[in-house]
């Protein structure tokens, strides 16, 4: 049973700047609600109980936002607003939250190791915090997807999409064998190939189910590309200790870090809520989308 998630929210965010100058990029809104609520509300809806949050000093705002304020819980009561009160008791229970602080930008593989201690000697979910899923109504969200595949096959999963041929060189690209509907087990991972070189169109997306063996393998993993400790160096390495497999998930990915990738997921986010879409529609369809203006 996979209890713990870790979320790493450590980075600095310098594509979507100047927006990540004092605001954090996980803090920043979709319609009404932070980026990294959507990813917590997966996780929790997945069946998570536990969230270790990997953060950086400049990230106080994620603390404070999954923490209690009871000032202003105290205002809220006072105008008896209880509407707002209920929801917002409902995002500082809706799992158990830690915060691990990492004191310097090692790289993701880095960041998933100072969890260590916190997740312990059981399997554990990562979701990265550029990438929110949505898998609709018809189907479990993506994380839980995962989890289904692991316990089935007991064993690590990586959440994979197709890419366009155009596409391929931005993305770890999975090669491996076909042995499911949607499921591949993975033999190799190549960072950001070429077209050529690429040995699939099957995409890593920011959802991980992990065996604990990979802190092992992190914490003896050198530094990789950039002069950081890279997830993928240790997934290349735990193939030789176990099986990991690639699962194609039903749903879509949104990309929130860059600008145009951010504004992009809060419109299409703002126009899945009725209490939103029908002003945000009738907006839209004012608009002169030639580009002349």
């Amino acid at each position: 049973m996979i209890r713990k998630a870790v979320i790493p929210v450590a980075g600095w965010g310098t594509r979507v700047l100047p927006a990540t100058k004092s605001l954090p990029k996980p803090m920043l809104p979709v319609a009404d609600m932070p980026a990294i609520y959507y990813i917590v509300e997966e996780a929790v809806a997945s069946g998570i109980e536990h969230i270790i949050f990997i953060t950086s000093r400049h990230m106080r705002a994620v603390e404070d936002f999954f923490d209690e304020q009871p000032e202003l819980k105290h205002l809220l009561a006072s105008k008896q607003n209880n509407a707002m009160l209920d929801r917002l008791n409902a995002i500082e229970t809706m799992a158990k939250f830690s915060f691990v602080r990492q004191s310097q930008p090692r790289g993701l593989g880095h960041a998933v190791l100072m969890a260590r201690n916190a997740v312990g000697h059981e399997p554990f979910a990562l979701l990265l915090g550029d990438d929110l899923m949505w898998s609709g109504a018809d189907n479990p969200p993506c994380l839980r997807q995962l989890m289904d595949v692991y316990e089935q096959r007991h064993a690590s999963v990586i959440a994979t999409m197709p890419v366009p041929d155009a596409e391929v060189s931005r993305y770890g690209i999975i090669r491996g064998e076909r042995v499911g509907p949607q499921l591949m087990q993975v033999r190799g991972l190549i960072e950001k190939p070429s077209l050529a070189e690429a040995p699939s169109n099957q995409a890593v997306v920011g959802r991980y189910i992990l065996s604990h063996g990979i802190f092992d393998l992190l914490e003896h993993t050198p530094p990789g590309r950039g002069g950081e400790i890279q997830i993928t160096d240790a997934l290349c390495a735990l193939l030789a200790h176990e099986p990991v497999y690639a699962y194609e998930y039903h749903g879509r990915r949104y990309d929130t870090g860059d600008t145009v990738g951010w504004l992009m997921t809060s419109l299409d986010y703002a126009l899945r809520r009725p209490e939103f879409a029908p002003a945000l529609r009738a907006y839209l369809r004012t608009l002169d989308l030639s580009g002349e203006n």
